[in-house]
């Protein structure tokens, strides 16, 4: 696979606390520059890096970030002031310890009211992989296949492990054919990238894929 076809997948992203301006707006070029699937950036800076990409480069940020466990009606207005600041696309977090309670029903109800604030902009649903197990993870597939959701991702990369190739696998056996796949957290090279591709993912959430091209275009060999 070419890189820059690994890249158009990529979700380049920085969601540290301490991110500043500054290195929001060297995401941001170094997304348009490389071809990136977009820039997954804190809330708080979404007006912002929109004014400054206007249509280079879709916008995404994350919302319920990285717990899951905010009310319902403060992650649809989280939503809604995310699109209304010119978020493209959402990834928003499941309330994990409703998972762990088998709540599926509240959990899809929580996530189509989040997609219906969207207000038709892209939904990722993080679910958290690391923190559940295969059976929790297949229910939560059903979820997000019948909320009207777009996306399944398996992590925030603020817990105790990120994407694993066997949950991918899992999300690709068990999500409704509309439901794409976002891998995250933990990617660290090009050959995994690859392989998470592979096995179904369309988007990588990720930071390093694009600092490898660039260390690689420094080079001469990209």
């Amino acid at each position: 696979m070419e890189l820059k076809d690994i890249l158009a997948k990529c979700d380049h992203t920085l969601l540290t606390q301490t991110a500043t301006w500054a290195e929001i707006q060297a995401l941001c070029d170094d997304g348009i520059t490389y071809g990136c699937a977009s820039v997954c950036i804190p809330a708080s800076y979404v007006r912002q890096a929109k004014a400054y990409v206007g249509e280079r480069l879709p916008i995404c940020t994350v919302i319920g970030f990285p717990n899951g466990y905010d009310t319902t009606a403060a992650k649809c207005f989280m939503a809604s002031d995310a699109v209304a600041n010119g978020a493209d696309e959402v990834d928003m977090v499941i309330n994990i310890g409703w998972a762990k309670d088998g709540l599926w029903e509240q959990i899809t109800k929580e996530i189509a009211a989040v997609k219906a604030a969207c207000s038709g902009k892209l939904l990722k649903v993080i679910i958290e992989t690391c923190l559940l197990t295969d059976e929790e993870k297949i229910a939560l597939c059903k979820c997000v296949s019948d909320s009207g959701a777009d996306y399944i991702k398996t992590s925030t990369g603020f817990s105790k492990a990120g994407a694993t190739f066997h949950d991918v696998e899992l999300f690709a056996a068990h999500v409704a054919p509309h439901v794409k796949i976002k891998a995250a957290g933990g990617i660290s090279s090009i050959a995994d990238a690859e392989k998470f591709i592979e096995l179904g993912a369309s988007r990588l959430g990720t930071s390093r894929i694009v600092k490898l091209a660039k260390g690689m275009a420094n080079d001469g060999s990209y």
